[in-house]
């Protein structure tokens, strides 16, 4: 029996890019699976956006509740933009025993992120974040032997459109190359587009830029004891790379799967940026990971979010 996925807001445009890429996936036979359900927040569609979506895509049910799917599917992926409500909108699945996928940015402050690593902790199948950790070009690099492209030691990458919704996947990228182990952020330098170091315990350096500004393609340039390397991502392949790389875990009913990552490191993106933020709030003092702290407000998914949805629904032509 086909692994049944629910879709849990289509605020972005990341449901409709992915339900495609799942079925020619299922179809290749990479893994078993079909999306049954959908349910959308209203918060940046109109109020009939859900039925219409789940009609384009064939999707048998479009929910007026995310608890009415829950006997609809076996593992859901949030796509929710605001960040602030991952954890309620996760939590009944997560309790039931179902597969999540929090889309990126996972959470917006310490506290919520607590919760994912406390799921995590209990054994519970949540999983999630910026597909720019899979994506096929620094996954192809790492695979060069080290004899070749050296021990890297420092990464530069940049974002625009945003600090961190959009950020979220300089940090992602930077991490993919240069490994887990990320210990502090620092913020440099910068007025709309900030300027970020980020420190490895290991001694290993990242440069960020992030911010508002356009839309800038993905991109990471290498630096190592024997080589400099500016690679270039094929942005219109990084979905399929995550999915390819995620799905087959997320679908798997046996248990016998490990995540693709491991639960020490999968938010090491979002405590990044959250340090990053403390640290330009203190006029660039170096903030550890390790002093987060729960009452730290971090990110505003609700002050995002209303930006957000003037422009989804001007370009949906409902504004």
């Amino acid at each position: 029996m086909s692994f049944r996925i629910g879709l849990v807001g289509l605020c972005t445009s990341h449901p409709e890019a992915w339900v495609p890429e799942i079925r020619e996936l299922v179809a290749k036979g990479v893994f078993d699976a079909e999306v049954t359900a959908c349910w959308d927040s209203g918060e940046c569609r109109r109020p009939t956006f859900a039925k219409e979506f789940a009609e384009k895509f064939q999707i048998p049910h479009a929910v007026e509740k995310p608890e009415e799917m829950m006997d609809l599917v076996d593992g859901v992926i949030v796509h929710t933009t605001n960040w602030d409500r991952h954890i309620e909108q996760a939590r009944p699945f997560v309790e039931a025993g179902k597969t999540v996928f929090i889309d990126k940015p996972m959470a917006g402050n310490f506290r919520d992120i607590a919760q994912i690593q406390d799921w995590l902790q209990r054994g519970k199948r949540v999983f999630g974040g910026s597909v720019m950790r899979f994506c096929y070009e620094v996954r192809d690099y790492l695979a060069i032997p080290v004899e070749e492209r050296g021990e890297i030691t420092c990464a530069y990458s940049a974002a625009g459109v945003d600090e961190y919704n959009y950020g979220i996947h300089a940090y992602a990228t930077v991490i993919a190359l240069l490994g887990k182990g990320v210990s502090s952020a620092r913020w440099i330098s910068g007025t709309r587009q900030k300027q970020l170091a980020l420190e490895w315990a290991n001694g290993k350096t990242a440069l960020l830029t992030v911010g508002d500004a356009k839309w800038l393609p993905f991109n990471v340039t290498a630096c190592s004891d024997r080589k400099f390397q500016q690679i270039a991502i094929d942005n219109m392949k990084v979905y399929r790379a995550m999915l390819e790389a995620v799905m087959p875990w997320f679908c798997d009913t046996t248990g016998k799967l490990p995540p693709p990552l491991a639960a020490d490191e999968l938010l090491e993106p979002e405590l990044a940026a959250i340090a990053a933020r403390r640290s330009w709030q203190r006029n660039g003092e170096r903030v550890l990971i390790s002093d987060l702290r729960m009452d730290d407000d971090g990110y505003d998914g609700y002050a995002f979010v209303r930006g957000y949805r003037r422009a989804r629904l001007q370009a949906d032509g409902t504004l």
